[in-house]
């Protein structure tokens, strides 16, 4: 008892966070009635579909191979071309700039399960997958920021991070006028833009909620992380993510030849070309 009253005191009051309490909701509401009613009303060219694809493909790739595999955990180097590609993609995605995402994903590995963890999964599924985001952070510390306050190109995308996140967003309607006026822009902006950015987000909330919660544990159990081979199928490999938590520093998720883990592909595939180096 005396543990759990010392526990009690020791965690911090989580405010609302109501930036994002504004905008998840728009995203979600376009997506999951305003997507569906375009399409009835108006329906979809092969451009909107080739757009989300292709879109969904690169900001996702952002995430798993920018963010995540490059800078977050520096399992491999990389031209400035190839990585300034990346934060320009990941940011895209609108999960924050890598400077805040890198933070708190290091911060999940070093305090994982524990109150301090961004995404504690043992709050439940709900809370792990979306509802910290709607809460301020009161563990964020300068120490996790330190290492990536060092990285000029990390800093350059914090600081244009919002013009990024819009050009995203802004992109697909820009191509669609220009293939058949405002009709064909709104239907691009509401597939490929709306639509494509809560897919993506979803399917990177499944691996702090789904891959904590279900899954099998072949690396070890000293902590929540488990493997989810179909969560790998819309997350580009980050599924394998039992096997991360042991191996945080290989560039593969999915360490098997028959892993399906497209973002080790792509960095396999830059080692090919000499774009990109593994941290030896």
């Amino acid at each position: 008892m005396y543990q759990v009253e010392a526990a009690l005191k020791t965690q911090k009051i989580r405010v609302l966070n109501y930036f994002t309490i504004i905008l998840f909701p728009i995203i979600s509401i376009a997506t999951v009635i305003g997507v569906p009613l375009f399409g009835y009303l108006y329906g979809y060219t092969w451009l909107d579909w080739t757009l989300f694809g292709i879109l969904y493909v690169a900001t996702g790739l952002g995430i798993t191979v920018g963010y995540h595999r490059l800078i977050s955990h520096r399992s491999f180097t990389c031209s400035t071309p190839v990585k300034i590609a990346l934060l320009i993609a990941g940011g895209c995605a609108l999960e924050n700039s890598a400077l805040k995402w890198c933070a708190d994903h290091v911060r999940h590995h070093a305090k994982v399960d524990q109150e301090e963890d961004p995404y504690n999964a043992k709050k439940g599924f709900w809370y792990s997958h979306v509802l910290w985001i709607f809460l301020k952070d009161p563990y964020a510390d300068d120490k996790y920021t330190a290492l990536f306050n060092k990285d000029k190109w990390v800093l350059w995308q914090h600081r244009y991070y919002l013009p990024i996140v819009i050009s995203g967003l802004a992109l697909p309607f820009l191509i669609g006028f220009l293939y058949s006026g405002w009709i064909g822009g709104f239907g691009a902006f509401m597939l490929a833009g709306m639509g494509r950015t809560f897919v993506v987000l979803n399917s990177t909330f499944c691996i702090n909620s789904i891959c904590h919660i279900w899954g099998k544990q072949p690396s070890g159990a000293l902590n929540s992380s488990r493997d989810s081979w179909w969560i790998s199928l819309i997350t580009f490999g980050e599924g394998y993510h039992n096997y991360h938590h042991n191996h945080p520093r290989d560039w593969r998720n999915g360490p098997k030849w028959y892993n399906f883990d497209p973002s080790k592909w792509l960095i396999f595939s830059l080692f090919l070309v000499g774009l990109a180096k593994p941290v030896l």
